[in-house]
């Protein structure tokens, strides 16, 4: 028992482990880059790192900036470096050993006491492990002194030369490049700052005017179409979401919505997950022309965009003239009705909709809350349908401890241990998949059809030893006999192993929020996380286990219990059958065809172990061969290609899921319910069974002008991913509801739905 309290205790221990094998020889990063400060000079800052041996900084990675309203930064100064080649960044200089800079500031207010600077250096280990740390910030609290006020102004500091200093210019006031109009940029300080970054850029690359950072343009790509294009230099970057084009003067004319190519996704400091543009972008935008005659028409484009590491531009301003030429009335009415106008501006209250329907974040939800929602939703994922079949070999297998409560114990302890351990498994994947920059969410496993047919295997086998045709443990070539002794040890500990496998297709209340957090926590607090989930599923058979009044409750043991365990395996029958759909979703007939096979050779295979139990070594070596064989069909599963979606074809009530489609149908004024699922999500299946498979919401939809948009992730689809992504969705179930003649990012609803919350969603009933 002391040996599997240990196991047990070894399984906590894999987040420390996982946590220490990506820093296995390697110093802290405060140890690795030590950095020291101190105001040497009223309107210097003295910085000296101290880099640990095989280390080295960037230059062009050591910016700095402050929160302080009163204070302006320069320029760090930095010596000259050592010049190489990184294969990721190109030419750049690297220190080693030490550095020593200077990093001027300037008051604006003569009663400032204290100095708050952050400073952030990246760099990286240069033998193996051959690893870059992140960007690393670290603040600096730093005494004024006395004689402050003899700061020296700032020239370095401001791009193109310009002078900054506290007498000249309030830290809110914005430096123009010449030839464009500016407005304030959305964050005090003189320039908005990218990801990372700071004034102190303008030390390595002096920006470029914004006339020539951002060239834009535009002309007639047809009598009814103009293409805006904006042009950038390397190094420099353009906001989707933060650039538009509009009519200025068009005598009735229209303009359509902008069809933006696929960017690039930025994680940015200031706005989040972005979409950005690199090099060139060239946009189609439609017009709707009211006379076909040559013409003249204005745009008036509005966009921001930086310079990568660099500085962010405030939000520039250009009109263009585009000259239209004739068009013909037939191309004019065709343009008519292919027109799609150009969504409204987004409105604060279907805004505020969507960041309250948004799950929690590391930055919203603190570890213990995120534990305990975990545990609840392990706890309530013991009730959810794809959980019963396993939950009924558990109550079966207690119920034959009968009146010894350590075997009681026993079973508890292993049961729970393997949920751990698979929970643990499930954990390290994601924790190594997302680290590989794979975008994944709960049930991912299920999108693998080759995982899909080996689960139908497994709970066929069960079923087949339920049944009565092979009995598991009971003497694997001499093995099994240890593993299927009394204790019940590895039976227990393999049907908590499987009650995690079978529960991935289900969320259940509470989950979701925990899950969310674990996706975007650090690794050790994401293996936390699931751990949590696994204690609270294993929860009521540790309490039935260890508490004695629990216990004895259960059913005495009796001939009932063998009848009972043959009615189990049809539960296990069914729920193959249902994988077997699946898969046959995933991949198509010639799947289902495969895997039926296998499990045909794989029954014979387990009857022909069982018979030759007690027979020649030849025959067991026969049986076991055949096993193996039933391996070969799950080979063939895994070399199939996706058939042509069965979802593809639109139905008379609902259409399939585009960005595009979702875009056009808003701009049309509709209504739109997104509902992301897969075939093998379990609680999808519920909610259509209970909600959107009923007369009652087709009717809902159509008394407020709405649409139902079908989504299917039961294969891997980045699209719909990049979709639960911006909802920081989990996984699936999702829905999302746009109301008709609402912009916004839309409202997500529970995992759970329930007839009088979509209601309330869509507009019915709403106060």
């Amino acid at each position: 028992m002391r040996k599997l309290l240990a196991g047990v205790f070894a399984v906590f221990t894999l987040v420390g482990i996982a946590h220490a094998q990506s820093d296995e020889g390697l110093l802290p990063v405060e140890q690795a880059f030590k950095l020291d400060a101190k105001i040497t000079t009223p309107g210097t800052i003295a910085l000296h790192w101290d880099i640990a041996p095989d280390y080295y900084l960037y230059r062009s990675r050591i910016k700095s900036k402050t929160s302080q309203p009163d204070v302006s930064l320069g320029a760090i100064a930095l010596p000259d470096g050592e010049k190489k080649h990184d294969e990721f960044l190109g030419d750049v200089e690297v220190y080693h050993h030490s550095i020593d800079a200077t990093l001027p500031y300037a008051l604006s207010d003569s009663a400032q006491k204290t100095l708050a600077v952050t400073v952030t250096a990246q760099g990286c280990h240069q033998i193996d492990p051959k690893i870059c740390y992140p960007p690393h910030p670290t603040t600096l609290t730093l005494a004024v002194p006395a004689s402050r006020a003899a700061a020296a102004p700032m020239d370095a500091g401001a791009p193109g030369g310009a002078t900054l200093s506290s007498a000249a210019r309030t830290p809110n006031t914005l430096i123009a490049p010449s030839g464009a109009t500016a407005e304030r940029a959305p964050v005090a300080s003189p320039f908005t700052l990218g990801a990372g970054s700071s004034l102190s850029a303008g030390a390595d690359r002096t920006p470029l005017p914004a006339e020539q950072a951002f060239q834009f343009e535009a002309i007639a790509q047809s009598p009814t179409a103009i293409l805006a294009r904006w042009t950038m230099p390397k190094g420099y970057y353009l906001y989707r979401d933060k650039s538009s084009v509009a009519l200025a003067e068009g005598a009735g004319d229209k303009l359509g919505a902008p069809h933006w190519p696929t960017g690039t996704d930025h994680q940015d400091e200031h706005f989040g997950s972005v979409t950005v543009y690199f090099d060139q972008v060239e946009v189609p935008i439609a017009l709707a022309r009211e006379s076909g005659a040559a013409q003249t028409v204005k745009l008036h484009a509005e966009y921001q965009g930086c310079q990568d590491d660099g500085l962010c531009y405030p939000v520039m301003q250009r009109d263009v003239d585009v000259v239209m030429p004739l068009a013909t009335p037939e191309q004019l009415a065709a343009a008519k009705a292919t027109f799609v106008a150009a969504p409204p501006a987004a409105q604060s209250s279907s805004s505020d909709n969507a960041q309250r329907s948004q799950p929690p974040t590391p930055g919203t939800l603190g570890i213990l809350a995120a534990l305990l929602l975990a545990l609840l939703g392990g706890l309530v994922l013991n009730l959810m349908p794809c959980v019963l079949p396993v939950l009924s070999l558990k109550v079966l297998g207690l119920a034959q401890s009968g009146e010894s409560p350590a075997k009681a114990r026993r079973h508890a302890l292993y049961y729970t241990a393997g949920v751990l351990v698979a929970f643990s498994s499930i954990g390290l994947a994601v924790v190594a998949l997302r680290a590989a920059g794979q975008a994944l969410g709960w049930g991912f496993q299920l999108q693998q059809p080759v995982f899909v047919a080996v689960l139908v295997y497994i709970l066929f086998a069960i079923g087949l030893s339920l049944s009565g045709v092979f009995n598991f443990g009971a003497g694997l070539a001499g093995v099994g006999q240890n593993l299927g002794s009394r204790s019940g040890v590895a039976g227990d500990f393999f049907t908590g192993v499987l009650a995690v496998v079978v529960a991935s297709p289900c969320t259940a209340p509470f989950m979701g929020s925990a899950l969310a957090y674990a996706f975007a926590a650090s690794s050790a607090v994401a293996l936390l996380v699931f751990l949590a989930l696994g204690v609270g599923l294993a929860l009521p058979f540790l309490a039935v286990g260890f508490v004695p009044a629990l216990a004895s409750r259960l059913p005495r043991p009796g001939a009932w219990m063998e009848t009972f365990k043959q009615a189990l395996a049809f539960p296990m029958y069914l729920t193959a059958a249902w994988l077997v759909w699946v898969l046959g979703n995933q991949r198509g007939i010639d799947a289902v065809g495969w895997v039926l096979v296998g499990a045909i050779v794989l029954a014979l295979g387990l009857w022909w172990w069982e018979h030759s139990r007690y027979k020649s070594t030849t025959a067991r070596m026969l049986a076991a061969a055949v096993l193996l064989a039933a391996l070969w069909p799950i080979a063939q599963v895994g070399r199939l290609t996706a058939p042509t979606a069965a979802h593809a074809t639109e139905a008379p009530d609902w259409v399939p899921y585009s960005a595009a489609r979702l875009a056009n149908l808003r701009a049309e004024g509709r209504g739109v319910f997104v509902d992301m699922g897969a075939d093998w999500c379990v609680t999808c299946k519920v909610n259509e069974r209970a909600v959107l498979d009923t007369d009652a919401f087709r009717d809902l939809l159509k008394r407020n002008n709405a649409i139902l948009m079908k989504g299917d992730w039961t294969n891997v689809d980045p699209a719909i991913t990049a979709f639960l992504q911006q909802y920081k969705a989990v996984g699936v179930p999702l829905y999302v509801v746009f109301r008709a003649g609402v912009s916004g990012n839309g409202q997500a609803l529970p995992t759970v739905l329930t007839p009088g919350a979509v209601a309330l969603a869509l507009g019915s009933g709403a106060p």
